[in-house]
């Protein structure tokens, strides 16, 4: 049954009405929703999850309604946040939007209404504020509100109204979405516990009727760190922003106590066959990442992508070279006097975010070309130098191809 599996899968996290919820989902008869805010122009790890989820759960015969908060996003959700975030323009969270909406049917078949895909500011934009204050005000408490979890960091530096009606919204989220399309689920990570509560809240004041929530564990490391996140930042499900080699290494490089985890949180192998790797030591766990990084890139970029990504990861670390590694054009606009450093290159290549981390790196014997070890920050380069495969590395993990055109 799918819940037993989430359940020894690690993924759940709270519930409202155990004993509803298998029922419905094990019997394919939980239409659940969840909300993704459009604050980036792509998702990214801390969404796969969710996404994860959906799917498993859509396999299982219940239907997803992926919830697009073009609203809410107008708003912005002070949950885990110590700051306020930056407001959007609507013309960028419509562009973020249909980016979500190609990322998404990689996951989820929307074909013959097996999934339906809603924006809230079909309903939020246009909500009377008096009328918002007298018909939903009544059932929220502001003395329980403010004790919500989700508020707690924020009070520390000030919590804006603005950021104070998130919880509401989201509430009145499932409370539409109840009604128009009988909508009797809402999943969401654990952080979002408080929100979700005030929607199952809302719907049992003004309808009479029970709807459920469940939580699912974030996807934390062995610190009790989100994981997705780099030095550079974001670990992203857009090619052009993540490549799919970095993405495979991304999680090729996970460390040991975390990989077992997330091989049964994120990917669809059987429990068994992952439970067989629990006694894995040694250069078998690594054998279970490149199986982790092989199955997550695959779901995310498709087989193909995967196989190379694969393919270039075995070969760079065994020969320091692989056709399927990330590359990097540089131009005549790149060079200063028809030559380019080697501080330029590592900047140029997304190696090094400035030309003082570049410095730091070649000083501290971080980085070679071609397998010989880089010391001098003064070494440059003529265009002629690209001529052959020029493979620029940045410690042990990091690597780019550089051509000249």
């Amino acid at each position: 049954m799918i819940y037993d599996e989430l359940v020894a899968r690690g993924l759940i996290a709270q519930v409202t009405d155990e004993k509803e919820i298998r029922e419905l989902v094990d019997k394919g008869k939980a239409t659940f929703y969840i909300g993704f805010d459009p604050t980036a122009d792509s998702l990214h790890v801390g969404h796969f999850m969710a996404l994860c989820l959906m799917k498993r759960l859509q396999m299982a015969g219940n239907k997803p309604v992926v919830l697009i908060g073009g609203g809410t996003a107008m708003i912005g959700d002070p949950s885990g946040r110590s700051d306020m975030r930056q407001m959007m323009t609507t013309e960028t969270i419509s562009h973020n939007v249909e980016c979500f909406k190609k990322q998404m049917s990689r996951f989820i078949d929307f074909s013959d209404d097996k999934a339906i895909l809603v924006n809230n500011a079909d309903w939020l934009m246009d909500l009377n504020y008096v009328e918002v204050l007298r018909d939903i005000g009544p059932h929220f408490s502001v003395n329980r509100m403010l004790t919500a979890e989700c508020y707690k960091q924020r009070m520390e530096k000030g919590l804006s109204f603005l950021e104070f009606n998130y919880m509401i919204m989201q509430s009145y989220d499932f409370y539409m979405l109840f009604q128009k399309y009988g909508c009797n689920m809402q999943f969401g990570g654990d952080d979002q516990w408080s929100n979700m509560l005030g929607g199952t809240e809302l719907i049992r004041r003004k309808l009479g009727k029970d709807a459920y929530a469940m939580t699912i564990n974030l996807l934390l490391n062995s610190e009790g760190k989100k994981m997705g996140k780099t030095q550079s930042g974001a670990v992203w499900l857009d090619p052009k922003k993540t490549s799919p080699y970095d993405f495979y290494q991304y999680w090729r490089n996970v460390s040991d106590q975390d990989v077992l985890k997330c091989l049964r949180m994120l990917t669809f192998l059987p429990l068994e066959q992952i439970d067989e790797m629990d006694s894995w030591e040694g250069s078998r766990l690594n054998e279970a990442k490149d199986i982790l990084a092989y199955e997550l890139t695959k779901l995310v970029h498709g087989e193909e992508e995967a196989a190379r990504a694969r393919d270039a990861s075995k070969a760079l670390f065994s020969t320091g070279s692989a056709e399927g590694m990330p590359s990097v054009q540089i131009t005549e606009t790149d060079l200063r006097e028809g030559r380019i450093d080697i501080m330029q290159l590592l900047v140029c290549s997304s190696l090094a975010s400035s030309r003082n981390e570049a410095r730091r790196a070649v000083e501290q014997g971080g980085v070679s070309v071609n397998g010989e070890k880089i010391s001098d920050i003064r070494t440059d380069y003529a265009p002629e130098d690209f001529s052959e495969e020029f493979v620029l590395k940045k410690g042990k993990k990091k690597f780019c191809r550089i051509e000249y055109k």
